[in-house]
């Protein structure tokens, strides 16, 4: 069942846990401990960035947020790097040809589905917030199994490629050595 952020597969009917796990997300309003970890982890980040062709305001607030809402949603900052890497490579105005939109590629329906049909997926915040609450969602239900929980994420559940993709990207860019 189709329901979270990027559809290479055929859309379905919402996931209802996927809407509940939304409307909290969205519903609730800094992630690091300590100003110098937040320095250190932004600076060794953003190295990384500079591949990409964000734009240098843009790089490090798609951080700070990413960093915020995968601390808020109990999730490794670095996995949601990682998904924002294969999903839109960090373009925060990527429309997929199923109609995914920005960084986590999240489907509009779920606007709609949660009663916030005039909130903009292209806003840094807003697609980061949705985006990790939807993988955090489907990391529960498969009890931990992470291959299984982006495989949900990606709407490709029984396949690997997705899942491969995006640790291959954790392993490679963004996993703190």
């Amino acid at each position: 069942m189709l329901g979270g952020g990027a559809a290479h597969a055929q859309v379905m009917e919402p996931d209802p846990g996927v809407r509940a796990a939304l409307m909290e997300a969205v519903a609730e309003a800094d992630s690091f401990d300590h100003p110098f970890d937040a320095e250190v982890w932004l600076l060794d980040m953003a190295t990384r960035l500079d591949a990409y062709d964000a734009a240098y305001d843009d790089g490090l607030e798609i951080l700070r947020v990413a960093h915020r809402e995968a601390s808020r949603a109990e999730l490794p900052p670095e996995l949601v790097l990682a998904v924002i890497d294969i999903e839109s490579r960090f373009d925060k105005f990527a429309i997929s040809h199923a109609g995914a939109l920005g960084l986590m590629q999240i489907m509009p329906f779920w606007l709609e589905e949660i009663g916030r049909p005039n909130d903009n997926l292209f806003q840094i915040e807003t697609n980061l917030r949705y985006g990790c609450a939807i993988l955090k969602h489907y990391l529960d239900r498969e009890n931990g199994d992470l291959t299984r929980a982006l495989a949900r994420y990606n709407g490709s559940l029984g396949k690997t490629w997705y899942p491969e993709r995006v640790l291959e990207a954790l392993s490679r860019r963004w996993y703190q050595r």
